[in-house]
């Protein structure tokens, strides 16, 4: 299992998190360019009578502030939720008064009020994204009793029933709400899967300087030969000068067998990575399960191991893995919950043929939760008691949802297909399969390609 110092804890709005001040400026700026836009060829090239004044000081308004935050502040700057979410207000209210100004809801830009509750959903805690919304819902109320007429043209008049009008407020309401919710949730699982690979990577990490290991230990052994045969020579002559009935002869006896015993430790640390390849780099997959099982002897739940081929590939020889940190890891970690959700067995069966091989470990446990069973693997999903976001965060909790994320990417990586599933009744239990192409896995002497 995964040390809790090295598991991230749920996403937050950590520094990265956080939004940037060129984010808002530049939104601002497309949103000014666009309003002046509007505003111009509506008033010049449309003619129709309108408060073109005081539009224009709310657009420039907008600007200046641009150009003062540009000033004051370093673009990649990242602005705390509080500044932030006054940022966004400042916009809608900005947007509120442009539309006063220029037929209420019945302006058909007025959906644009969706725009900062949609970037607040993303970025900013959901009480911000709450204040927002309700300043929005707010002020598109207001609008469809308060405004001024529609620009329309000079003698002309355009009145739209109650009925209309109501639906479109309805309709701004309901947009608000849909992005917010949909933005805020895409941003939430983006930010869950971008901290859980990062767990992911971690522990591929650890597991590969652990594999790593051997061979260090062989450097290791090459560069403490030199000196051991020196403190070794040195020994011997010192014997010789003593005399026969020295107190000090048997030290000088022990230090030299320790030390011959040290360079025996050497000399097979150094010739292990002559042979690591052939024999500690490659094991048959009834001694892959083996190496994963028995650090998990001992535990109050029977292991049972079944290896064999399936009936029609009785004399194919048994794969043979190459050591991989990644199965490593995955497979360990299925066997350790495995174990702690078992009652009494705990099942590991590998079958292969000419072109696959089929790893499962099955308990009679529980089984998954049905109420979780289609997020599972995803991250940050568990039944685990005392599991919740403020346990994670005192570190009380005694499991995250990240295990079982964590070893099915990293089997996914390696080449197998996953399948988490509970048994078939009357037998009880969860049941994890793991299924690789053999030709992607078996490097053995006597490996077949698939047919």
């Amino acid at each position: 299992m995964i040390p809790k110092a090295e598991i991230p804890s749920l996403p937050s709005q950590a520094g990265s998190d956080l939004l940037r001040l060129r984010t808002l400026v530049r939104l601002r700026w497309l949103a000014v360019i666009g309003q002046s836009v509007a505003v111009l060829i509506v008033a010049f090239y449309l003619g129709y009578p309108m408060p073109l004044g005081p539009c224009l000081a709310l657009i420039a308004f907008s600007a200046w502030l641009n150009i003062f935050l540009t000033i004051r502040w370093h673009g990649s700057k990242r602005l705390r939720p509080p500044m932030a979410g006054l940022l966004l207000a400042y916009d809608t209210v900005q947007l509120a008064g442009l539309l006063y100004l220029t037929g209420g809801l019945e302006n058909p830009f007025a959906f644009l009020f969706l725009v900062p509750v949609t970037v607040s959903a993303t970025s900013l805690p959901l009480r911000s994204t709450l204040a927002l919304g309700a300043l929005s819902f707010g002020c598109a109320t207001a609008l469809a009793f308060f405004h001024l007429p529609l620009p329309w043209p000079a003698g002309e008049s355009l009145t739209l029933p109650n009925h209309y009008l109501a639906g479109l407020w309805v309709a701004i309401i309901c947009g608000t709400v849909f992005s917010a919710i949909y933005a805020r949730r895409i941003a939430e699982e983006a930010r869950q899967m971008s901290a859980a690979l990062g767990a992911t990577e971690m522990v591929l990490a650890r597991e590969q300087r652990l594999s790593a290991l051997d061979g260090l230990a062989a450097a290791a052994a090459h560069e403490l030969g030199t000196p051991l045969a020196t403190i070794a020579l040195v020994a011997k002559e010192l014997k010789r000068e003593l005399p026969e009935a020295s107190p000090h002869g048997e030290d000088i006896d022990l230090l030299i067998s320790q030390t011959a015993r040290c360079r025996e430790i050497l000399a097979r640390l150094s010739n292990r990575d002559q042979a690591a390849d052939e024999v500690y780099g490659r094991l048959k997959i009834s001694s892959l399960i083996e190496d994963m099982v028995s650090p998990l002897r001992g535990s109050d739940v029977e292991l049972r191991i079944t290896c064999a081929p399936d009936a029609k590939s009785a004399a194919l020889a048994e794969p043979v893995f190459r050591r991989n940190p990644a199965i490593a890891y995955g497979l360990g970690n299925i066997l350790e919950n495995a174990i702690d959700f078992a009652e009494s067995v705990v099942k590991v069966e590998a079958v292969w043929n000419r072109t696959g091989i089929i790893l499962t470990v099955s308990d009679d446990g529980p089984g998954f939760d049905p109420l979780i069973f289609d997020r599972l693997g995803d991250p940050y999903v568990t039944t685990r008691p005392g599991y919740s976001e403020a346990t994670i965060v005192d570190g009380s909790h005694e499991g995250m949802g990240l295990g079982l994320f964590i070893a099915k990417t990293l089997l996914e990586r390696s080449g197998a297909t996953v399948t988490l599933s509970n048994q078939r009744p009357p037998e009880k239990g969860a049941r994890v399969a793991m299924a690789w192409p053999r030709v992607a896995v078996d490097v053995g002497p006597s490996s077949v390609q698939a047919s």
